[in-house]
This record gives C-alpha cells, structure tokens and sequence, in this order.
C-alpha cells in the first residue's frame, strides 16, 4: 500500500489547518519547551515540525513512517522505521505520543502490543493520542465507490475504538473538527493522487467515472468539516 500523498498538498498539509490542530494538541496536553514527542504515521512531519517551532522545543521531535518523503520537514528527527521496531531500541520517555489517522491501517493485535510499548515508554504525566475520522458524523466529499468503502472503513474504525477504549477504558474522549472549503478543481486532483488510503487500489477507470460523480453532485467551491474522533490514554 503507498501512502505518499495523504498530507501532499491538501487542506492537511495548510497552515491554518496544522495552526488548529496544533492549537488542539496544545490545549490538551501540558507541553513545554522541554517535551519530548513521538509522531507515528508522520507523513512529511509537517504537523509536528510546527508544534516543535510553536513550544521552541529543545530536542527535536521524532517522527517515525514507513514513507521516507524527500520534502519531509526539517524540524524532525526522521525514522524510516516500523513503529514497534522503533520502541525495541528506545531509550527515550516520550509526554506525548501522536498516531493520527493511521491506526486504522493495524490489526486490533497489532494495535494491543503497540499500545502497551507505548505505554512503557511514555513519561508519567505523558499521553497517547490517538486520532481517527469521525465514524458517525462524517463529511468527507465522495463518490458511489469511494462512499461504499468509506463506509467500510469507518465501520473498522468504530471497532477500534471500542477495541481501545475495552483496553483502556479511563481514556478521554475529545473531538477535532475544521472547516474546510476547497475548490472541486483541487479536491478531483486530490483524488486523482488518491488523497485517502480508501482510493488506492482504485483502477483510473475508477478514478475517472468517481470524477465524473464529484463534477455532477458538487458546486465549483465545495464546503465540509474534517471531524476526528481523538482518544488520550494517560500513563498515569
């Protein structure tokens, strides 16, 4: 599965929207100049470069994906590494621990040890957030196709979440949402370079018919809320 265009010129990747979500994290954590975070599923690390520039922190933050991106931001530790692989040789305690819109792409197995190394190397007061899209209000513009596999996958996010909150069931339940108003030019390039995880393995025939639909049911300027679902699990 390639997974290098999920934060490529998107509204994931603005500064308003990176601005908003960092102003979430911030709000919901007590971070300061000497925190250490751990981003996994970074993409280009855009988000937690900022955050690193917004607390002034003192060690960079790390970010760990799959994708070894050329444009990655500079303001990272990058690993080109598998998570787990990543915390068997750490010796680092981490006050905040970032896995935003990836953990869907895990086993609930794998999500249970990932979650339980993680634990073990957070620092007392550290957190682990965890972020998914929003399964029961969402918006996301989409296609007959798209909208029956979206469907699919938010039903596998309502079973991680209760998979997780089952494992830990004194996790906090907050909700991340921002406004988004794209041109439908720019979100049919966004879907031609399979933005979300759900259009990758589409044929271009595919791509093309969805297009089609995207043309026909939207106005030139298309408007919606980008709602997550974040769960915190706490160390202490």
């Amino acid at each position: 599965m390639s997974l290098k265009n999920w934060d490529n010129r998107t509204w994931l990747s603005s500064k308003k929207y990176i601005l908003s979500f960092n102003k979430f994290l911030t709000k919901s954590s007590n971070l300061n100049s000497n925190s250490k975070i751990l981003d996994i599923g970074c993409g280009r690390g855009k988000i937690v470069g900022s955050l690193s520039s917004k607390l002034k922190l003192n060690s960079k933050p790390i970010g760990i994906d799959i994708v070894n991106h050329k444009d990655k931001d500079k303001r990272i530790n990058f690993k080109n590494i598998g998570a787990l692989t990543f915390l068997s040789k750490n010796k680092i305690k981490f006050d905040l621990v970032l896995i935003k819109q990836t953990i869907h792409l895990l086993k609930f197995n794998q999500i249970k040890i990932l979650l339980s190394q993680l634990k073990k190397n957070l620092n007392p007061n550290g957190k682990i957030f965890i972020l998914t899209l929003n399964p029961n209000k969402n918006e996301i513009p989409n296609f007959k196709l798209m909208k029956n596999k979206l469907s699919k996958s938010l039903a596998k996010d309502k079973r991680i979440l209760r998979h997780i909150l089952e494992l830990y069931p004194k996790s906090i339940l907050k909700k991340f949402s921002f406004k988004v108003k794209i041109s439908k030019r720019k979100y049919n390039d966004m879907i031609l370079n399979r933005y979300i995880s759900i259009l990758i393995n589409l044929s271009k025939k595919q791509i093309f018919q969805g297009i089609k639909e995207i043309n026909l049911k939207y106005q030139k300027n298309i408007n919606f809320n980008d709602k997550l679902i974040c769960i915190i699990i706490k160390n202490n």
